[in-house]
């Protein structure tokens, strides 16, 4: 009982907890809405970063003359879009070529050849499809060359071709030697030789049309050049034009003979002298026509000085 008493005694004598007190949390506002700008913002520029290289993308298409798929610039449906049209003919190859210049503009910096290689394309291959791309997109009768084309191959081979040629091949049907019609039934061995003889048929004239313009300027400067400085120009060419000769003779000519005469040495017979007398013969008859002609003194060559050949020989002044 007494137990009981001091218990209870006990609890009156203990005090209530008291609740524990709540701290009051101020908020930033101020901070919180510069964070909401901020983020705000950023969300903006994103959006507009987005949109200008959508853009971007959509102006490159358009210039090249490439369907988007499904009208997007989404860079995994162009991918998606160039491994189908590999699968196909020269004019998938055109639509490949296009897509990969949309694709390289699509996707960000450094993604362009992880995306190739996704591809199974090698970097040299698709800058080849991108340059037929450049080259044939826009060109009138194009759609015409790639059904004569057909395939693939042949139209990397056509591609080397200048500009003016390969537009002369669309619209003509023929540029220099080579025919359109003649492309289908080529191997692609012929082509690339015929291509080849092509450039450099059109290499050799403009080598030649560049030689005779700077003739022309030459002779319209010499012209111009008061009569001493004409002369002392046209003993240069002169001197030039001899030193060509003779290298021609001592170099060439020379290693000619002496091929002949080895060959009779290895393999015996008689030395064919008539044929080495007539052509040393000639070029002593050519430069005796030419002393008849102008009247030149035939003078051995030790007896000759030095400063005749020098080219400043006949200038005056110094």
């Amino acid at each position: 009982m007494s137990e009981e008493k001091e218990t209870a005694g006990a609890r009156r004598g203990r005090k209530p907890n008291q609740p524990a007190a709540v701290a009051q949390q101020t908020l930033d506002q101020e901070r919180i809405t510069n964070a909401m700008d901020v983020m705000r913002d950023t969300a903006h520029a994103d959006t507009d970063q987005r949109l200008q290289h959508a853009s971007r993308v959509r102006a490159i298409a358009t210039q090249v003359g490439y369907q988007l798929p499904s009208d997007c610039t989404d860079p995994d449906l162009i991918q998606r879009d160039i491994a189908v049209n590999m699968r196909r003919t020269a004019e998938a190859m055109l639509q490949v070529g296009l897509g990969l210049l949309v694709l390289k503009e699509a996707c960000q910096h450094g993604e362009f050849a992880a995306r190739l290689e996704v591809l199974r394309f090698e970097p040299r291959v698709a800058q080849k499809y991108m340059q037929v791309a450049r080259k044939i997109s826009n060109a009138p009768s194009t759609a015409h060359l790639l059904k004569t084309v057909e395939s693939q191959t042949k139209l990397l081979e056509l591609i080397v071709l200048d500009d003016d040629q390969l537009e002369e091949l669309a619209l003509t049907g023929e540029t220099g030697e080579l025919k359109l019609d003649d492309v289908a039934s080529m191997s692609v061995k012929e082509l690339r030789a015929a291509v080849r003889d092509l450039r450099g048929e059109v290499g050799a004239k403009e080598k030649l049309l560049a030689h005779k313009s700077e003739e022309l300027d030459r002779a319209a400067l010499l012209k111009a050049a008061p009569p001493d400085d004409r002369l002392a120009a046209i003993r240069e060419e002169v001197v030039r034009n001899m030193n060509d000769v003779r290298g021609a003779l001592i170099g060439k000519f020379s290693a000619g003979i002496e091929a002949i005469d080895q060959h009779y040495v290895e393999f015996g017979g008689d030395q064919d002298v008539a044929f080495l007398a007539g052509m040393l013969g000639q070029l002593q008859a050519d430069l005796q026509a030419l002393r008849d002609r102008f009247g030149i003194p035939d003078i051995a060559p030790a007896l000759i000085p030095d400063w005749v050949a020098d080219p400043s020989f006949g200038k005056t002044g110094g």
